[in-house]
């Protein structure tokens, strides 16, 4: 009898009549419900079944047999699907919206209007022209500068401006990224696409949908990545990691970098086709260096910042260190001034502004821009003086790269330029 009943476990594998759910109750006379179970047609299809095994007993409660019911539940099955994938669907717009709102809060928190660009030079200015008129367009926008010049600051300010500013603005440093997770983080990954993939996880440019994305240090891109890359910008589709579906987005791109691209396409280091596909729109922005002007205007505006974060009173910066200010070269540009004046701020013994005693620099009168060999003069003083400081520590909390407020890469490349090597025997950390 077990035999012609035609009911199997959801795989398709027939159960032995010993492990039988219905005779089970032949067995040990309690009621059986299953609803995982399918029935098999004559022309091989299955639908999905529910039945109940009930023991049935005489009046001196010896079991003689059971009652089994049997109903075809494909209906229920269908609807519990569908809740269930309504409820991934809903789980899944939820993580996104929650994800957009940190991005929005994170933007409402920062600095992102013209008012907090802080320059009076003619240079600066043309940038601010070119950023009011490229803002309002979905053209893509290539940030070239040094270190430190603001590119992350033009980014927010070309987002803040455009249509585009009720959505997110969704920031990735190419360079802080491990590069076996980039890709994930870029476009996302599929559950078990790789290991450690426990969930489907959306990327980046997913939640940058309708918004905009900012690729900083573009440069650093692995060449692998950037074919992918170059097809989100003219198909505006991707695959996520491990997947198969085409997923399509609105996304408005801007890249950023302090590299010179042109000459990394010419090396192979960058793909061509890439690298116009970005430089659409190309803004440079001008070093510290060529707008001396800027620099009285910057000192005010951090000291004004951090005083009052570290509880002091700063009323008169004297004439010889806003000179010497001038007079430096800043090869950490905007950033280092930042970080020279909060430093002086926590040093200061009263309310005049004196600088660090590192800060050992040639107090002669700016020196114009071509005048290279003093620039590197002064250049390299400083950062000798500074890594001599930090033990020639590069990296770290008490590293010189921080202190300069430059990255750690960029100070190797201008030890490089500069010819700065340590002398004294041992070795060098962090080198």
């Amino acid at each position: 009898q077990h035999a012609i009943i035609h009911h199997t476990r959801p795989d398709g594998k027939p159960y032995p009549r010993e492990e039988c759910p219905i005779y089970a109750a032949f067995k040990d006379g309690a009621v059986h419900r299953v609803d995982t179970e399918v029935f098999w047609r004559k022309d091989g299809s299955s639908f999905p079944v529910e039945y109940i095994s009930t023991p049935i007993r005489d009046d001196k409660n010896n079991l003689l047999g059971a009652v089994v019911t049997f109903r075809d539940i494909t209906k229920r099955k269908q609807a519990e699907k569908a809740l269930h994938d309504a409820l991934r669907e809903v789980e899944q717009l939820k993580d996104r919206l929650q994800t957009e709102n940190v991005y929005l809060q994170e933007e409402i928190k920062l600095e992102h209007n013209f008012d907090e660009i802080i320059s009076t030079s003619k240079s600066f200015k043309k940038v601010l022209r070119n950023v009011e008129q490229v803002a309002v367009t979905d053209a893509t926008v290539l940030i070239l500068g040094e270190t430190g010049t603001g590119k992350e600051l033009i980014a927010r300010a070309l987002h803040t401006t455009s249509l585009r500013k009720e959505r997110p603005l969704v920031k990735v440093n190419c360079a802080a990224l491990p590069e076996n997770l980039i890709e994930s983080e870029l476009f996302g990954h599929e559950k078990g696409a790789f290991t450690g993939a426990f969930s489907r996880k959306q990327g980046r440019f997913e939640l940058a949908d309708r918004g905009t994305i900012f690729l900083d240090e573009i440069g650093d891109l692995p060449l692998d990545l950037q074919a992918k890359l170059l097809r989100v910008l003219q198909e505006g589709e991707f695959e996520r990691v491990g997947g198969t579906q085409t997923i399509k987005i609105d996304v408005r791109v801007i890249a950023a970098t302090n590299r010179n691209l042109e000459e990394s396409t010419r090396s192979g280091a960058f793909r061509e086709d890439l690298f116009y596909r970005l430089n659409v729109f190309p803004i440079t922005l001008p070093p510290l260096r060529e707008r001396p002007e800027d620099i009285p205007l910057l000192v005010n505006h951090f000291i004004k910042k951090y005083e009052g974060k570290l509880g002091k009173k700063i009323s008169q910066v004297p004439q010889k260190v806003m000179k010497t200010l001038q007079t430096y070269h800043f090869p950490g540009n905007v950033r280092e001034v930042e970080n020279i004046i909060e430093r002086a701020i926590i040093l200061a013994r009263d309310e005049t502004l004196q600088l660090d005693e590192s800060f050992e620099l040639l107090e002669s009168p700016a020196a114009p821009a071509e005048n290279v060999g003093t620039l590197a003069e002064i250049e390299r003083s400083h950062i000798v003086s500074v890594l001599q400081e930090t033990n020639w520590r590069i990296e770290g909390t008490k590293g010189a790269a921080l202190r300069l407020g430059i990255n750690p890469n960029t100070l190797r490349s201008r030890m490089q330029k500069l010819g700065i090597k340590r002398s004294a025997t041992g070795t060098i950390s962090e080198l």
